[in-house]
């Protein structure tokens, strides 16, 4: 299991700052919408410069016709970044097509596919997509292996199903991480590192326990010696 840590500060000397502090450490870093739109590019080629070994994850979910993804990604692939997402609810084609216009690329990113977001309960899901989450979320993972994509975004909840319905080598990637029961926000389908490795989790992402903490380092220390 991987830890990937979100990059959602206020400001971009914030996100440095934390980004600084954690240099030293084996650990992924999520740089999403807000960040991305209000700092850009130069804000990934930023953390290389704190660390070069830094894996980096764009977290823009992209989710238009096959063609604009496509296109989107290939961009995206330009950037350094070691992965980058979509929505498989876009369906099979748009994730065929962004695979395929990406797959000469060396070192291409990972690419995953989004399939219920942790701020979803089964309720609201439903009403928006007339399944409850763990069936559709299978359906969604099936969808995404079957398009080629390496994994997908998904709760702690779904990630063994979805590997048993796909393979163990499909990765999962789960945010709404609470390490130590912290307070679970704007997420419904919240867990903890336990629950994770019961579930064969393969990255965790862990946001406000880490950046919000009176020592980030520490944070991530005590997390990374639970793996």
């Amino acid at each position: 299991m991987k830890l990937c840590v979100a990059l959602d500060n206020d400001t971009l000397s914030e996100n440095l700052a934390l980004a600084t502090k954690l240099k030293e450490y084996d650990i992924w870093l999520k740089v999403g919408f807000r960040a991305y739109i209000r700092d850009g590019k130069e804000f990934i080629l930023a953390l290389k410069e704190i660390n070069p070994n830094f894996k980096i994850f764009l977290d823009l979910k992209l989710y238009d016709i096959p063609n604009t993804m496509a296109d989107a990604a290939f961009e995206i692939s330009q950037l350094g970044v070691d992965m980058f997402n979509v929505h498989a609810s876009a369906g099979i084609k748009a994730m065929q097509t962004v695979m395929e216009r990406i797959k000469d690329i060396p070192n291409r990113p990972l690419v995953l596919a989004v399939t219920a977001l942790t701020s979803f309960d089964n309720d609201s899901f439903k009403n928006i997509y007339n399944e409850n989450i763990a069936n559709k979320a299978t359906k969604f993972a099936i969808d995404t292996f079957r398009a080629g994509l390496d994994g997908v975004v998904c709760s702690a909840f779904e990630s063994l199903a979805i590997k048993q319905n796909t393979s163990n080598k499909f990765i999962t990637l789960t945010p709404g991480i609470r390490p130590f029961g912290e307070d679970s926000g704007d997420q419904q389908r919240v867990a903890n590192i336990a629950i994770a490795k019961e579930e064969l989790v393969d990255f965790i992402v862990v946001g406000r326990p880490i950046y919000k903490a009176a020592n980030p380092a520490e944070t991530v220390e005590k997390i990374l010696k639970t793996f």
